[in-house]
């Protein structure tokens, strides 16, 4: 599920306001599974709370919000190629493990061409922590057509099981599973500092949020990810196995059809 403006003065005015509003916020000018043995290091494996526990479909936390019709555009780099990464948090739920999800679409093109595709679901419970339920993940050929779906998963099914992917009240020190299907699906996330500083097109805070992700399929690679209060992640980059980069550039409200 990883995808790696003018200064902002004042965040006393936020994006999420103008977003709500229906403004448009532009930018300037950014595996095959395998078998896995988790060892002592790792957090515990999530059990999330009885469906009574969490909103429906609601996710509001401000480090990580889906306000309904919320579009993130970003851009960037994968290796040589240009990447650009649209997620739409759209009008529509799902139950997902006997939780309401909020679906949230998610589509990558690489140097103009599609390809990836996914539908994300989340949830967040009544304190406000999210929770990561689920994927269907498509990887596709030059032609448009499905290659893979490694990746993809359902909690409640076949062993998966839904992780936190972002706390109410984030603090460092602690790591989550995000997600957890063994062999296939095992992104864990540690805070890092609080106090970031990110500068990206459309903001220049040092107020973010700097998050570490690794997994037990790709040992060797370290994301970091940076959130912005009332807006969610406006930053990611690969910091060690790799050379993917992304940054937020475009943040718009779509109106429900």
């Amino acid at each position: 599920m990883n995808r790696c403006r003018a200064h902002v003065a004042a965040m006393g005015v936020s994006l999420l306001a103008l977003v709500t509003a229906g403004a448009v916020v532009l930018a300037a000018s950014p595996s095959a599974a395998q078998v896995v043995t988790l060892g002592s290091g790792h957090p515990a494996r999530p059990h999330h709370p009885s469906p009574s526990h969490f909103t429906k479909g609601r996710v509001t936390n401000p480090w990580f919000p889906l306000h309904p019709g919320a579009r993130y555009t970003y851009r960037g780099t994968d290796h040589k190629a240009h990447t650009r990464d649209v997620m739409i948090a759209t009008y529509r739920t799902r139950v997902v493990d006997g939780v309401t999800c909020r679906v949230v679409f998610d589509r990558v093109w690489s140097n103009g061409r599609l390809s990836e595709r996914t539908r994300d679901f989340y949830a967040q419970t009544k304190g406000g922590t999210v929770w990561y339920f689920g994927e269907r993940r498509a990887t596709l050929d030059r032609h448009g057509h499905v290659k893979s779906r490694e990746g993809s998963f359902t909690s409640g099914v076949n062993g998966a099981e839904a992780g936190v992917f972002m706390k109410a009240h984030p603090r460092v020190g602690p790591s989550y599973y995000q997600e957890f299907y063994r062999h296939h699906a095992l992104d864990v996330f540690t805070v890092l500092r609080r106090g970031a500083h990110v500068n990206v097109p459309l903001m220049n805070t040092h107020h973010a949020l700097l998050t570490k992700e690794t997994t037990a399929l790709e040992p060797g690679v370290v994301d970091h990810k940076y959130y912005v209060r009332d807006i969610g992640s406006v930053r990611e980059l690969t910091v060690k196995g790799g050379s993917e980069s992304l940054w937020l550039v475009g943040l718009t409200h779509m109106p429900r059809h």
